[in-house]
């Protein structure tokens, strides 16, 4: 979907945890997302900008469960599904700094992926307490986010 409705669509995301307190203590306290609206059920997480919303799901047996696996990329082992934002690099690493200092163990350490291609940027993967994987990245320059060749001037 391109900004065909005049300025760029907010994303929302809804996803399942298994404790919602802990759920605000990684979203609230670790990434720094502003708090939304709530309930005893699900919190809205102001995520860059974007509305997440964790809800609470009680672990109980599933009739199906969620398609998940992982993509080598980069020589790294990246898990699917997972969601995240695309920061600005200074951002990024103070992100990266932050999560260190709170013990948050890295999914996949922060590392420049793709160095000296098209699409060059930092990244580093966490999950959070119910187990979701986010991704965090930083490109030098915008414009390569969806670069196919890398044509900068």
């Amino acid at each position: 979907m391109n900004r065909q409705f005049g300025s760029a669509p907010l994303f929302h995301f809804a996803f399942a945890v298994d404790d919602l307190e802990a759920a605000r203590t990684f979203y609230r306290d670790g990434l720094g997302c502003r708090e939304g609206r709530c309930s005893a059920q699900w919190i809205d997480f102001d995520f860059g900008g974007h509305q997440i919303v964790a809800h609470l799901v009680p672990t109980t047996p599933k009739t199906a469960a969620p398609l998940t696996g992982r993509n080598v990329v980069d020589g790294h082992d990246v898990p699917v599904p997972h969601f995240g934002l695309i920061l600005e690099p200074l951002a990024f690493h103070t992100l990266a700094d932050r999560l260190r200092a709170m013990g948050i163990v890295f999914v996949i350490e922060p590392y420049c992926r793709f160095a000296g291609e098209a699409g060059e940027q930092w990244t580093m993967f966490v999950n959070d307490p119910s187990g979701n994987t986010l991704e965090f990245k930083a490109f030098a320059d915008r414009r390569a986010v969806f670069a196919q060749k890398l044509s900068l001037p």
